[in-house]
């Protein structure tokens, strides 16, 4: 372990060392940043740590080892019988029979957590939603489902949704405000006047509307959320190309006869990514709240989905069971602040008073 680390700190040098000044300056920028730097390791942590969800909350068994096969129900479906059973159904490895029968001729090897975010615990010591025990470490939701593991999924879900959202509307973003500020003109006052109007119009209601319409899912979401959400950055950007369009080395280019995308993506760009990324964590901040209040009204993800939203939504209607309340607002909350300590170090970063300093 300490050959690896030493390993990976010897690629980060010599990477490092091939970086322009005004990038290593960059960095050690941010790394001096120390609150937004610990906070960016802490998350990449988590969502490493939930991208591996169905290894770690699952109610299927990483291993079975039965008479001298081995047998991996987490990629593979098996009958009852294969176990010695009588149903040719997928076997319910939950099910004290089976574990029985598995256990007289072999062995079994369950995740840290034995519960799906789906799977329905039925030995409750009493009415859901029950209080954290030994078996559901941070208790149950008011259909009996471990709390625990619908918050690993929740996450990851929250975090790939805003990822996603996040890196699709600022592309379109960007291009717009490119766009807007190195051509001006007409082009510049029609998508103006167009950008006006439409974020003029009432987006949580629009959200509410369709999602009653039409069967909510991820995409259909992200899709509803992209009509809006691009406009995050097309005014930063727009700003740039405006500052920098009549730069010499821009008129010089035109003059030379290179083509208006290579300058806007070879010699205009660079200059606006330094603001658009500043934004970017806070954007992401923006994309998972959204959904997380969609879900709290009933209108973000289906039925079902492992949701912090839903969470909160239920420990506001179980007041007499506050585990339920307290996690979903302590996981957003801590989300949401490393998210706003790394956007602070980014911005310490391209900062160029501190780049001067």
């Amino acid at each position: 372990m300490f050959s690896l680390w030493r390993i990976s700190r010897s690629i980060l040098f010599f990477r490092e060392r091939r970086l322009s000044p005004i990038t290593r300056r960059r960095l050690a920028n941010f790394k001096a940043n120390r609150r937004g730097y610990i906070s960016l390791w802490i998350f990449l942590v988590l969502f490493l740590f939930s991208l591996f969800s169905e290894f770690i909350a699952n109610d299927k068994p990483l291993v079975v080892h039965y008479k001298g096969d081995t047998y991996f129900p987490i990629f593979s479906t098996y009958s009852e019988q294969t176990f010695g059973g009588e149903f040719q159904t997928e076997a319910d490895y939950r099910d004290p029979y089976v574990k029985d029968l598995i256990n007289e001729e072999g062995w079994i090897l369950w995740p840290l957590i034995p519960y799906s975010y789906t799977t329905i615990n039925y030995d409750l010591p009493q009415p859901a939603p029950s209080p954290p025990t030994l078996d559901n470490w941070l208790g149950t939701d008011d259909q009996g489902r471990d709390v625990l593991a619908r918050v690993i999924y929740g996450f990851r879900i929250s975090v790939v949704f805003g990822l996603t959202l996040t890196l699709i509307s600022s592309l379109v973003g960007i291009a717009a405000g490119a766009i807007q500020g190195y051509f001006g003109g007409w082009i510049d006052l029609g998508l103006q006047r167009f950008i006006e109007i439409w974020s003029g119009l009432p987006q949580l209601f629009l959200f509410i509307t369709l999602a009653a319409i039409i069967e909510p899912s991820f995409w259909l979401i992200l899709s509803l959320m992209l009509l809006f959400q691009w406009m995050a950055l097309v005014g930063v950007v727009r700003a740039e190309f405006l500052r920098v369009r009549n730069f010499d080395y821009i008129r010089a280019a035109r003059a030379l006869g290179v083509r208006d995308s290579t300058i806007i993506v070879r010699h205009a760009l660079p200059n606006a990514m330094v603001s658009a990324l500043t934004f970017l964590p806070f954007i992401l901040n923006g994309s998972i709240t959204t959904l997380t209040a969609l879900d709290f009204l009933g209108f973000g993800l289906p039925a079902g989905s492992p949701s912090l939203g839903e969470l909160l939504q239920q420990g506001k209607s179980n007041l007499q069971a506050p585990w339920l309340g307290f996690t979903a607002f302590a996981v957003i909350a801590l989300m949401l602040s490393l998210l706003i300590f790394v956007g602070e170090a980014v911005r310490d970063a391209f900062d160029p008073r501190k780049l001067l300093g």
